[in-house]
């Protein structure tokens, strides 16, 4: 079994709902998304897959959807003050943690990286440079 990883920074807002510590209030980070690809062969070229087009198909996903935009709960009750001033948002379902979005990511990125023997293995999600979430799909 073969696995890659390739590492795209970005910045995103969010605040957790629910939640008594100050991640309550509105604030950023810049993330570290690291995303692992496996494979039990090689292609033609000796490759899982081409790190550019990881770098590719993710980043752009990222810059179109994530990248400077508070991801926040689509209940939350500042998502209609945001939309009033114009503020990019990218909404969830479920309350924006990192082990949420690391998960969303994971689901996503299978879909967008769609490659015949290649599968997602693993999103790790640095939210700081002290603290991350790794998501490994229940493969049982």
């Amino acid at each position: 079994m073969f696995q890659i990883s390739r590492q795209i920074k970005f910045c995103y807002g969010h605040r957790l709902m629910n939640y008594r510590g100050k991640c309550r209030h509105l604030h950023g980070h810049n993330g570290r998304l690291i995303i692992t690809l496996e494979a039990s062969g090689l292609d033609d070229r000796g490759m899982v897959l081409d790190f550019s087009e990881i770098t590719r198909v993710v980043s752009s996903w990222i810059d179109d959807h994530l990248d400077h935009r508070m991801v926040l709960a689509e209940d939350d009750q500042i998502v209609k003050i945001l939309t009033d001033f114009g503020e990019p948002m990218f909404l969830m379902n479920v309350n924006p943690t990192a082990e949420n979005i690391a998960a969303y990511f994971h689901t996503e990125l299978s879909a967008q990286l769609n490659s015949p023997g290649i599968r997602v293995h693993a999103v790790t999600l640095w939210e700081t440079e002290r603290a991350c979430v790794r998501y490994v799909e229940d493969q049982s």
